[in-house]
């Protein structure tokens, strides 16, 4: 059973930047197509980016588009979320997925999904 585990959450102003990891365990992360998503207190779960088994195709929403970089480490079975040029806008709790495919920035038949971790953008 593949496990997820996000960290890198934190309390940063506008402008800043902030890198998210998504460690796996129980499993092979290049065995799945794997997605980020985003939520808001009462708004529904974003997806914001989606990245195929072979980890070398990412697909991002306008939202997060060249200022958001999806990077994964075979050897660590990890997932990195680099940030940058962060917006109050992107306050959220951030959730990393693996499932079955990506249907343009979403992953279709999710698994398993992280805990999530907290992005604060504020100053």
């Amino acid at each position: 059973q593949l496990q997820l585990v996000e960290s890198g959450g934190d309390l940063v102003q506008p402008g800043g930047s902030l890198r998210l990891s998504c460690a796996a365990s129980g499993g092979t992360l290049a065995s799945y197509a794997t997605g980020w998503f985003r939520q808001v207190p009462g708004k529904e779960r974003e997806g914001i980016l989606c990245t195929y088994p072979s980890g070398d195709v990412t697909l991002y929403a306008d939202s997060v588009k060249g200022r958001f970089t999806l990077s994964r480490d075979n050897a660590e079975n990890t997932e990195f979320l680099q940030m940058d040029n962060l917006k109050p806008e992107d306050t959220a709790v951030y959730f990393c997925a693996a499932g079955r495919l990506c249907g343009s920035i979403q992953l279709r038949g999710v698994n398993f999904w992280g805990q999530g971790t907290q992005v604060t953008v504020s100053s």
